[in-house]
Order: C-alpha cells, then sequence, then structure tokens
C-alpha cells in the first residue's frame, strides 16, 4: 500500500522561510532543562529579539524556541503564526534588508 505524502503548510513553510532571516545562535543545554538552557543563556549574553536559540539536548535531539519581544515561544509555533509577531512583521514586507547571523556557542 502507496503512503500518501503530507501536505506542506504554506503559512508554516513561509514562516520557516522568515525565521532563517533571523540571528541564530546554538548552545548545548548542559544539565539544565532546554528552556531554562535557553533562558539563561539570553539573560548571560543580553541577545535581544528577534532571535532563534537551537539548544542542543542530547545528540539526537535539538529543540528550538523563538526570542520575541513578548517573551520565548517554540520556534514551530512562530513558524504557524508568525504574522502575529511584530519583529517579523518587517521582514515580511522587507525581506531584503535582514542579514543571516550563525553563532555557535559552547
Amino acid at each position: 500500500m502507496a503512503r500518501r505524502r503530507k501536505r506542506k503548510s504554506r503559512r508554516r513553510l513561509e514562516g520557516r522561510r522568515i525565521l532563517e532571516q533571523v540571528p541564530q545562535f546554538s548552545i548545548e543545554s548542559g544539565e539544565d532543562k532546554p528552556v531554562t538552557a535557553a533562558r539563561k543563556f539570553i539573560h548571560s549574553e543580553g541577545i535581544v529579539p528577534p532571535a532563534l536559540l537551537l539548544v542542543r539536548r542530547n545528540e539526537h535531539t535539538t529543540d528550538r524556541y523563538f526570542w520575541a519581544e513578548k517573551g520565548l515561544f517554540g520556534a514551530q509555533y512562530v513558524e504557524e503564526n508568525h504574522f502575529l509577531f511584530p519583529s517579523l512583521r518587517c521582514m515580511i514586507e522587507h525581506p531584503d534588508k535582514t542579514a543571516k547571523v550563525a553563532i555557535s556557542s559552547h
């Protein structure tokens, strides 16, 4: 029996494209839970929104969080609802004015 391919949501794909333009930070969670590690990193480094945090939980799992003016959100939620975030609205209207920055911290 052939499996049907899952349909890709256009709204989520657009949100993913927008999030690719946001500065990204890769960190290890260490002993903390991933969201706690993300919050500690944000406060210790003084990261200003918008930013995407990739928190490596173990060798197989990486959690993605979006740091916005309103707080910390799961990246998948932000991909699906990117129009609710004012900091991403300017990227929707002017996609050429943003630059991608990748920073890794261990």
